[in-house]
């Protein structure tokens, strides 16, 4: 059953014995590889999405606990600030019609929860109308979870959490808690893949980091300063680095992590988390995997999956049990939310069909590719999204539109016939994404052209930004694909 994080108090002994049984799980899965029980379904994927609650007058409306009540509905879920929600989409195949299906069902869910609340929902990177006050401990969600997790994160730390992001202009803040965290509103994709075939799904998706965000950039905007096109992989990595200047300077690795290199097996990831990173939450469950495993059960190894819930790489192993079988994921967590159903549909397609055929190519990607360039080429993307330049083997130097149009898009179309994607559904969704790189217009841009507009008519930056962000609501639930929408 494990320990009620209501009433839970650590220890020096707890973080200790859950070392000990992180260990001992991680061995377990090690065996579980050997075996041959995997639940492997081809094309099962999944999705999470975060939504944020804004008032009328385009204000963070702190709310989810209300708002969670009145949709009534298990798929929402907290998320953890005050003023976030999280849906969580029924896993299914998208082979056939199933982007489709997930366009329908996301719109269904989506309208019917926007028809019951007292606040508007609103799928976007980061509210551009937050500010430093509304991001404190006091706004974290009434979850003893998110509690706990921020006060062992903060105990880390030691001292203040620092933000100095430098983007078109420059933002530097401090906090006492985790909760500008909170500002970060993503969309999460998962995709199921054998366990012999893992290393390569996970390689892929590391290489191509880059263009996604670039062509999904869809958070420009924090406390009223433009920053990076996707300013959220920078907040995300500032708010939530447990490590002072010293630790730092030693080198200690940060809790939100791209990675150092290319695997050869998913047991390299669980191996770094356990080597690299301190257990945050060191909660223990009853279950003795040993005990089970040689009972001929498959083990939930609670103790491994927690503390890899704490490490935030931006693609994430998941291991999983089903109908008794265990499973592995791909958690894809690149991507800001929003703009719309259909562009967060598009956003999938190019990413499941780009990193399949990656996956599939006799000679890989990521034995020419060095893993500090597709480093480079990921934070090249979230600073400048659409007009990034990357680095690509045998292109050099190449703006990171073309090498999506003239490189990537046609191997995206080839990943989604290995899936059985209707034809017709995949050239619309891959259509979108072209269109995107030809017009050099996605979220971000929208964003901030808006702004640039308002300002022009002499507005304050504060008052564009509320008018930008009523603006992009009423579109975003049109389903219009963003690069056609009006800038004013």
């Amino acid at each position: 059953m494990g320990k009620d994080p209501a009433t839970v108090v650590f220890a020096p002994e707890d973080r200790v014995t859950y070392r000990r049984k992180v260990r001992r799980c991680l061995d377990v899965f090690t065996q579980l590889l050997e075996r041959g029980a995997w639940c492997d379904r081809e094309g099962m994927t999944g999705f999470e999405i975060e939504l944020n609650l804004i008032d009328e007058d385009a204000r963070p409306a702190m709310r989810n606990a209300e708002v969670l009540a009145q949709i009534g509905d298990p798929a929402f879920q907290t998320e953890l600030g005050r003023f976030n929600i999280e849906l969580n989409a029924p896993p299914r195949s998208i082979a056939g019609s199933g982007l489709g299906d997930y366009e329908r069902e996301l719109l269904d869910m989506l309208g019917r929860a926007a028809a019951k609340a007292d606040s508007r929902l609103v799928m976007i990177g980061m509210l551009p109308t937050l500010t430093p006050g509304h991001l404190v401990r006091g706004n974290l969600s009434a979850n003893e979870r998110y509690r706990l997790l921020n006060d062992e994160m903060a105990g880390a730390r030691g001292e203040h959490f620092h933000l100095d992001i430098r983007g078109v202009e420059r933002l530097q803040s401090a906090s006492a808690s985790i909760a500008p965290e909170a500002a970060c509103t993503s969309v999460q994709f998962h995709v199921q893949v054998p366990p012999d075939r893992f290393a390569r799904y996970w390689n892929a998706s590391q290489a191509i980091a880059g263009a996604q965000v670039a062509v999904g950039a869809n958070s420009p905007y924090l406390h009223g300063r433009r920053l990076w096109a996707e300013t959220r992989i920078a907040l995300f990595h500032q708010a939530t680095d447990t490590r002072p200047e010293e630790l730092k300077a030693q080198g200690v690795r940060p809790r939100v992590w791209f990675g150092e290199g290319w695997i050869s097996s998913v047991v390299d990831l669980f191996e770094e988390n356990v080597r690299f990173f301190a257990p945050l939450l060191p909660i223990l469950e009853d279950e003795d995997p040993v005990e089970v495993l040689r009972a001929g059960g498959v083990p939930r190894l609670g103790e491994l999956r927690l503390h890899n819930g704490t490490v935030y790489r931006w693609n994430r192993p998941v291991y999983d049990v089903r109908d008794g079988r265990p499973h592995l994921r791909v958690e894809n967590r690149v991507l800001p939310s929003g703009p719309t159903v259909v562009d967060l549909l598009a956003n999938a397609a190019f990413y499941f069909g780009l990193m399949r055929e990656l996956a599939e190519e006799e000679q890989p990607i990521w034995s020419r590719l060095p893993f500090g360039v597709a480093r480079d080429n990921f934070y090249a993307g979230a600073v400048a999204g659409i007009e990034a330049t990357a680095h690509w083997p045998g292109h050099g130097e190449i703006p990171m539109a073309r090498l999506v149009r003239s490189v990537l898009l046609p191997k995206a179309y080839a990943g989604l016939d290995r899936y059985g994607v209707e034809p017709a559904l995949r050239d619309r969704l891959l259509g979108i994404i072209d269109e995107r790189c030809r017009l050099g217009r996605n979220g971000a841009t929208w964003q901030t052209e808006a702004v640039r507009l308002g300002e022009s008519r002499g507005a304050t930056r504060s008052a564009a930004l509320h008018d930008m962000l009523l603006r992009y609501w009423e579109l975003h639930r049109t389903n219009e694909p963003v690069h056609t929408w009006p800038a004013a």
